[in-house]
């Protein structure tokens, strides 16, 4: 098990960035789990209690999983987990996105 300064089991993410940490991820991962059979969108909505699940209309992802947002710099991914068929990734600035099989997403900052 995988444990991060917060106390708060990392396990299921793997950090693409060789500076990121466990305890980058802050409470992120305690917002999610395997257990619970309802999709991240709904998981992130309840747990997440400053605010729940709040999409942001503007990003764009690439092929390489960066997003940007219009005259912001481009955001690289620096950890990500799956949750059965979707994929959760990790950017700077606790921005998520949740990225479905068929490849639309939603991102949000959960800060």
């Amino acid at each position: 098990m995988t444990i991060n300064c917060y106390e708060v089991d990392c396990t299921g993410w793997t950090m693409i960035h060789p500076q990121m940490t466990p305890d980058g991820l802050g409470y992120v991962p305690c917002f999610l789990s395997d257990d619970d059979p309802r999709p991240a969108r709904e998981q992130f909505n309840e747990r997440y209690v400053y605010g729940g699940w709040r999409p942001n209309p503007g990003f764009t992802k690439d092929d390489r999983d960066f997003i940007q947002y219009p005259g912001d710099r481009a955001l690289p991914p620096v950890a990500e987990r799956k949750l059965r068929d979707e994929r959760i990734v990790f950017y700077p600035g606790a921005v998520l996105s949740i990225i479905q099989p068929d490849g639309s997403y939603e991102i949000a900052r959960l800060d």
